[in-house]
């Protein structure tokens, strides 16, 4: 048996979950990609996956199967460093148990994730746009009810859509300092303040549906937990109707995200930190929500407003003269 089958077996097994406790979404992504180059790897070297060595997935092997992600796949440069991350942290875990590789072993760590320009023309939704959402669901029925606690509670907490869809019921406080428990990425939880608005939207939901602790907060018809395809599929729907009364919507993709970007352009325009920002999203890093500062044109302007125009000379003030002293210096 070639090394790589049970250096791969063991560090799912062992490393992946039983060390480091990684969560379902890890575990997933990881296994994707080993797939994906393995399956590569075999073609490209004529080796079955289950026959390849170790020593054959060296550093110029990887190189080809990242390019193949960007070239003839059409991976982002997000998604193809997100596939080298899994490929390193099995390296990684590779350098320790077998040393002797630790030549090619440390030429694959050595490859560098790709640069990538940070966009600042995120979507998110204006005030008319958000009315006009809220009021697409039919709040008869039992889905609509649903669908509108959807898209109260995405734009003013602004959890990811995978905090969303897992929040149960035990996790809702709607009581004195009303909040809710999101369980966000690498199993990090956060409290989430709630308006006033959102808590009548969800004690009106918990009146129709009941709140059994254990259940989830949005389910589908089956009470089982929504997917992220049902979540995205009811928004486009809700955003087609929502068109009518509001136009602009036409030219948007309302994505689950976007209710997300739309929370955090909220808070900005509040006048709310930055530093604020990132802890109510959950950010790990401030970088990452300084795209909400570029993004918005209204800060910017307001800047603008505070600056001095081109061309004004400067110096330093000086108090208007008293009338009389101005006669007096005059004569």
């Amino acid at each position: 048996m070639t090394l790589l089958a049970p250096t791969l077996e063991a560090f799912f097994t062992t490393r992946l979950t039983g060390q480091l406790g990684a969560s379902t979404h890890t575990i997933a992504a990881y296994r994707d990609t080993w797939r994906l180059l393995l399956r590569f790897a075999a073609e490209d070297t004529g080796t079955p996956p289950h026959a390849l060595d170790l020593a054959q997935l060296d550093a110029d092997l990887i190189t080809r199967f990242l390019n193949h992600l960007e070239g003839e796949r059409g991976n982002s440069t997000t998604t193809r460093n997100a596939r080298l991350a899994a490929v390193h942290s099995v390296f990684a875990y590779a350098a320790v148990e077998h040393p002797e590789h630790a030549g090619s072993i440390n030429r694959v760590l050595a490859i560098p994730a790709k640069r990538r320009q940070r966009r600042t023309d995120i979507t998110y939704l204006t005030e008319p746009e958000v009315t006009a959402l809220l009021g697409a669901p039919d709040q008869d029925t039992k889905a609509g009810r649903r669908d509108h606690a959807l898209i109260q509670v995405g734009i003013t907490t602004g959890l990811r859509v995978s905090e969303l869809t897992g929040l149960r019921w035990r996790d809702v406080h709607l009581g004195t300092g009303a909040h809710v428990l999101a369980h966000g990425k690498g199993r990090k939880d956060r409290s989430t303040p709630l308006d006033q608005d959102t808590v009548k939207v969800l004690q009106a939901l918990a009146e129709a549906t009941g709140c059994d602790a254990d259940a989830f907060v949005l389910t589908t018809r089956t009470g089982t937990r929504m997917s992220r395809d049902a979540v995205a599929a009811r928004l486009t729907l809700h955003a087609q109707t929502a068109a009518t009364a509001c136009p602009s919507l036409t030219n948007k993709t309302i994505t689950p995200h976007v209710l997300r970007h739309t929370a955090a352009m909220r808070l900005l325009a509040s006048g709310i930190d930055s530093t604020v920002i990132a802890l109510w999203l959950g950010h790990e890093s401030i970088d990452t929500t300084q795209v909400y500062l570029h993004a918005d044109l209204a800060t910017k302007e307001d800047a603008l407003a505070r600056t001095a125009p081109t061309g004004t000379p400067t110096g330093r003030y000086h108090p208007p003269e008293d009338a009389l002293l101005t006669f007096l210096q005059n004569l």
